[in-house]
């Protein structure tokens, strides 16, 4: 397959954050077995597969092998991962905008009740997938944007808190002394390169951007969802992804199965990757071969404008029966995500969509 490195080099080359989570260099954490597609439920999945993951997990599985709900697994294995001061894709010591603020987005969706809740552009609360269950339950909104997110979140008790590490603030620190004149201003990355397009030639390959997809099927069958973030590193201030968008970063149809996307969300926002895959599940294919679906897809609709251009994509799903999958477009190795069943932690592989 042709090149598809845009203005944005993929996180795995620039930087070694793959798009689910930092991968440890042993791929077999202690503790885990290499999963098959078929799995048995309950089960919880998430995309990150490294020992925060198997963390989350844990703390995720306690809640199901108790007789628990989905949508409680999910949030409180999401919340592990997002006061982690180590992972920079999510959370607490998320990489920051341009200006240096840590911007987060979350959404959370219960196949229960088909509701669904969303925060974006919060600022100073670690946990926004939390913030995002409060506007699911305690509202008839579904999003809540910016500084009235930061205040809704602070009147049910939130503590306001700088969400800026040393670590994250000597990357951002690093960027803005390397920064180019392009970085996110300018064209759409499957526009640069092209002939006819301004400002074509590439800039700085210093973007990051990585995200947290947890999925759970309890006992009684109920399904539930959250995908969080801190989303595209550096971006310009105010810019939200497809993370707390339901239908992009997120979906969940207690019928189905779930989905969660993570990587270059202006792609995912586009293509509404999760519900499209969900219903591609709802046809009859299976968690692995609707994320394939979804990134055939993608590719489809930039085959005419941009034959070169693929973004670096992500997405993870699972169904009602217990059945698994992941695929990813980036240009190494196999996409990998943690699941939890009684069969204890493994590890499962998916697909490279190269």
């Amino acid at each position: 397959m042709p090149s598809r490195l845009s203005r944005r080099t993929f996180l795995n080359r620039s930087f070694g954050v793959a798009a689910g989570g930092l991968l440890l260099p042993s791929l077999r954490l202690p503790g885990y077995r290499r999963s098959p597609a078929g799995a048995s439920t309950p089960l919880i999945v998430t995309s990150h597969s490294n020992e925060t993951g198997r963390r989350a997990m844990e703390i995720g599985w306690e809640i199901l092998a108790a007789g628990g709900q989905a949508i409680d697994a999910v949030e409180r294995a999401t919340n592990e991962i997002e006061v982690d001061p180590e992972d920079m894709s999510v959370g607490y010591g998320g990489l920051p905008n341009e200006d240096g603020v840590v911007q987060l987005d979350a959404s959370i969706m219960d196949g229960r009740t088909y509701n669904a809740g969303a925060v974006a552009s919060l600022e100073g609360i670690k946990t926004p997938s939390s913030v995002a269950r409060l506007v699911m339950d305690r509202t008839d909104h579904v999003m809540l944007v910016g500084p009235a997110a930061l205040e809704f979140a602070k009147s049910f008790g939130f503590e306001e808190e700088d969400l800026l590490t040393e670590r994250a603030r000597e990357e951002w620190l690093k960027w803005r002394e390397e920064r180019g004149e392009n970085d996110d201003w300018g064209p759409a990355d499957h526009l640069r390169g092209l002939p006819e397009t301004e400002a074509s030639r590439p800039g700085p390959a210093a973007h990051h951007y990585g995200t947290v997809n947890v999925l759970a099927v309890d006992a009684n069958g109920d399904i539930a969802g959250i995908t969080s973030t801190s989303g595209l590193s550096w971006k310009i201030p105010g810019r939200i992804g497809d993370s707390p968008i339901i239908g992009a970063g997120l979906y969940v149809d207690n019928d189905i199965g779930a989905a969660g996307a993570t990587g270059r969300g202006e792609d995912v926002i586009k293509s509404c990757a999760t519900y499209y895959i969900v219903m591609r599940m709802a046809a009859g294919r299976s968690p692995q071969q609707a994320c394939e679906d979804a990134l055939e897809m993608i590719r489809h609709k930039y085959r005419n404008v941009n034959p070169d251009f693929m973004p670096g994509e992500k997405f993870v799903a699972i169904n009602r029966a217990g059945e698994i999958g992941a695929a990813w477009s980036y240009d190494r190795g196999v996409p990998r995500m943690a699941v939890r069943t009684s069969g204890g932690a493994d590890l499962y592989e998916g697909s490279n969509f190269d």
